[in-house]
């Protein structure tokens, strides 16, 4: 087994034992305790690959529903022909001009927020180009133009190429309401003066009738207020947001959000943050902030994408992709490894906050998660950075949204990149065919964990090695997270393994087990993904478990990913 939480220690919600912090006397002496406290799994016990122990007295932090969050950026066939699809005789069923069958679905699985209008797309999107009359906004080149993935087949004509601006500020919140979430909107740091985000702050959220921008918003179709309450200043402001240094972003942070008009709202500004284990970036720009400027900060945002080379250097980051269907088992596990390495960026970035905010009212915002591959599998040419979405996408999602759950106290919100045809999205969607990928039905199967309180959870499993470079290599054997919410405990529960199936005993420590069903994902071949075509190829089923006293015994599939609801007596 393989270190990752600190040995004796409440880490996130979870503990994972190492051959270096407990050895086998140890072991088999706390499994005699266990045995002796609860004598009826001791039998199961001997024969499980693995063991998850739910402590129910331990409870930690509500889950964040925000950290169910999701990305839209305009790029490629992610807002046109993906979300948007017009309001003006579309032969595609909408409501008002967006995707019937995507508002439908998105719904089903509860997001938090939703975060726009980028991305680096954001570090030049002018919000006034968004608002007036559909046919006389301007139409703007896209910051995307020049990106080295285009097909070769793409129409480099349409509006993935030149904004035609026809999904504003009006239509995207529309699209939250519709979906049940709160928007977060990005601001232009980069290239917009601190006086236009005051005044998206005014069209947005001034109450109906008080001022000029209040007018044009009921010209635009919405006469009250917006609310828009979560701002993001900026974006990557240490790369395409402005390529500042940390001190010089912190003074922007500082002016951009002296004396914001509130109207009444509890407005959350979010700082931009580094990229992955930038901790140095961190800690220059709260040392530059002082107590001011943290005062006026809710969330400190953090990007990390999962690929099979993270040692690269960011100059030669598009060479570091491996195909999303062609891989082979050292660059399935390289990319896992990458993607559980989330858990070492939260603690570590958090500690480093402390230094300047040791009372932690700053919390970390992921605002960009997930897998980002090779280009080649993209749905059609036009999307931009669309990828196939494979199991090995859904073990990903699993993986890190388990995360954000034992780490609930630190991760305020959280939202994965991106949302229709781009990175790791939940759905595809090109003129009249939409479809479900894997990574959807793992954000409906964790839905129930959100306002959930996280508990704690201690898993033994093996580690599981491979090869990566020439190199040995190793990753933890299973990941998971619990919550409970009223009489109902959600275990999830992803088995990493390629290849290996984990037979394993969840033993529940506090309450009395009533009844328990299980939701799976899984496939024949880590490779399966679903299409166009064949839409319906990964899908999750659900079957009944029995218990003996406390303890669940389960095998989980190889790649899979799990829902145990358990409801407690």
């Amino acid at each position: 087994m393989r270190r990752q939480f600190a040995s004796g220690t409440n880490i996130g919600g979870q503990q994972r034992y190492s051959n270096q912090e407990m050895n086998r006397r140890q072991f088999l002496t706390a499994a005699t305790s266990l045995i002796a406290a609860q004598p009826l799994f001791s039998r199961q016990f001997h024969a499980a690959d693995a063991r998850i122990e739910i402590l129910l007295d331990e409870p930690g932090a509500t889950i964040a529903p925000e950290i169910y969050g999701h990305f839209v950026e305009h790029i490629g066939g992610n807002v046109y022909d993906g979300i948007w699809v017009g309001d003006q005789q579309s032969a595609v069923p909408h409501i008002n001009g967006v995707r019937k069958e995507l508002v439908e679905a998105l719904r089903k699985v509860k997001p938090g927020m939703i975060r726009w209008p980028g991305g680096c797309f954001a570090d030049q999107y002018d919000w006034r180009d968004g608002i007036g009359p559909r046919n006389k906004r301007p139409r703007r080149t896209n910051f995307w133009v020049d990106a080295h993935e285009w097909s070769a087949n793409a129409d480099r004509r349409g509006p993935q190429v030149y904004e035609p601006n026809t999904f504003g500020t009006v239509e995207f919140a529309r699209f939250c309401e519709q979906v049940g979430a709160q928007p977060y909107f990005a601001a232009n740091v980069r290239s917009l003066p601190a006086e236009q985000l005051f005044q998206w702050i005014e069209y947005c959220n001034s109450p109906a009738g008080s001022t000029t921008l209040a007018d044009q918003r009921a010209a635009d179709g919405h006469p009250e207020p917006l609310n828009v309450k979560l701002w993001g200043i900026g974006n990557e402001s240490w790369g395409c947001g402005g390529n500042f240094d940390p001190e010089d972003y912190a003074v922007e942070f500082r002016r951009y959000t002296a004396w914001t008009p509130s109207y009444g709202l509890k407005l959350a500004a979010v700082g931009s943050g580094p990229p992955d284990d930038n901790f140095a970036w961190t800690r220059r720009v709260f040392a530059k902030l002082g107590g001011e400027g943290i005062n006026s900060m809710f969330g400190w945002a953090m990007h990390h994408y999962s690929w099979n080379a993270s040692g690269h250097p960011h100059a030669e980051w598009y060479k570091a992709k491996s195909d999303a269907l062609k891989f082979d088992s050292s660059q399935y596990y390289s990319l896992l490894r990458d993607a559980d390495d989330m858990d070492r960026l939260i603690r570590t970035h958090w500690d480093v906050m402390a230094e300047s905010d040791p009372a932690h009212k700053v919390k970390l915002v992921v605002d960009e998660w997930g897998a980002w591959h090779s280009p080649g599998t993209e749905p059609f040419p036009e999307a931009l950075l669309g990828q196939q979405n494979t199991m090995r996408d859904a073990v990903v999602a699993g993986m890190t949204l388990d995360t954000f759950n034992r780490h609930a106290d630190k991760v305020a919100m959280a939202s994965v990149a991106q949302l229709v045809n781009n990175l790791q999205s939940l759905f595809f969607a090109h003129e009249n065919r939409f479809c479900l990928t894997p990574t959807y039905h793992v954000f409906d199967m964790y839905s129930a964990h959100q306002t959930g309180r996280s508990i704690r959870s201690v898993i033994s499993a093996a580690d599981i090695h491979y090869t990566w470079d020439d190199k040995p290599a190793a990753m933890p054997g299973l990941s998971s997270s619990s919550s409970l919410k009223g009489n109902t405990l959600t275990v999830t529960v992803t088995n990493p393994s390629i290849d290996t199936a984990k037979s394993s005993e969840i033993v529940v420590r506090g309450g009395r087990i009533q009844s328990v069903s299980a939701t799976v994902l899984a496939a024949k071949d880590v490779h399966a993904h679903n299409s166009f075509d064949n839409p319906h190829s990964v899908e999750p089923s659900t079957i009944t478990l029995t218990a003996e006293g406390p303890v669940i015994a389960h095998t989980f599939p190889p790649a899979s990913v799990t829902k145990l609801e358990v409801t407690i007596g």
